[in-house]
């Protein structure tokens, strides 16, 4: 899981979304989960919805939980059946796969004893400051509370996910050494050839996290089997193409 920036929806749709949000609210409250729900399945700004979160998301137009698979679906962040007057606001909405969406996260929805989402929202925070990639294991470790709730919920540590990020690691760390021979050579082309290699490629927030990691307090340990590989992270160049 990594940052999303959050970009602004058309105006027209954005108008469709508040127009239908007062409709909800003018519900009877007993009412209003069944209309919303109603209302979001025939929504025609659902379509333009999905399409603003895909450019949003990562490479392939990635889920924002796992980040491996490609998002099929708009998540309710905070599900429709606990609050539907959220159900059309655009600061509830991200782009999930079928596993997170229906059998990871589905209707979870934990919060704290103040009320407050134990949940990580990729657009509103940096998951980095509640989660820790282990780069060898694939495997995430907790930070905070909830970054604890979003694993099990998320089902972040599922096996698939943790090999799928070993493998990504390997994909990256051959990319870049491919990109220094470029380098080497002065071929900008190339260069940018396998930049865009690292970007298409699923589990964007390994190399997100090598990239921090790299200047961590333990890098020397956690780079202790390439050395190379480390050096090439710490390069300002390479840290701005892959950043940018």
């Amino acid at each position: 899981m990594i940052r999303i920036a959050r970009s602004d929806l058309p105006r027209r749709t954005a108008t469709a979304l508040a127009k239908a949000t007062e409709k909800i609210r003018a519900a009877h409250p007993d009412e209003r989960y069944t209309n919303a729900k109603a209302a979001w399945e025939n929504s025609s700004a659902k379509k333009t919805v999905k399409a603003k979160l895909e450019e949003m998301a990562y490479g392939s137009e990635r889920c924002m939980y796992c980040g491996e698979s490609r998002g099929t679906s708009v998540d309710h962040f905070e599900p429709v059946e606990r609050n539907p007057l959220r159900t059309f606001d655009w600061l509830n909405h991200l782009l999930a796969c079928t596993t997170c969406n229906c059998h990871e996260k589905g209707k979870q929805f934990p919060v704290d004893d103040a009320g407050n989402p134990l949940l990580i929202d990729p657009t509103a925070e940096d998951p980095f400051d509640h989660l820790l990639l282990t780069l060898s294991l694939g495997i995430y470790r907790h930070l905070t509370p909830k970054g604890e709730a979003t694993i099990a919920v998320c089902g972040l540590n599922r096996p698939g996910l943790t090999r799928g990020r070993m493998q990504a690691r390997s994909v990256v760390a051959l990319a870049l050494r491919e990109w220094d021979r470029a380098r080497e050579r002065d071929s900008a082309d190339e260069m940018l050839g396998q930049v865009q290699v690292v970007r298409e490629q699923p589990m964007a927030d390994v190399c997100q996290s090598m990239l921090r990691q790299a200047f961590s307090p333990g890098a020397d340990l956690v780079f202790s089997d390439s050395p190379d590989l480390l050096a090439l992270l710490r390069r300002e160049d390479l840290r701005q193409a892959l950043l940018s």
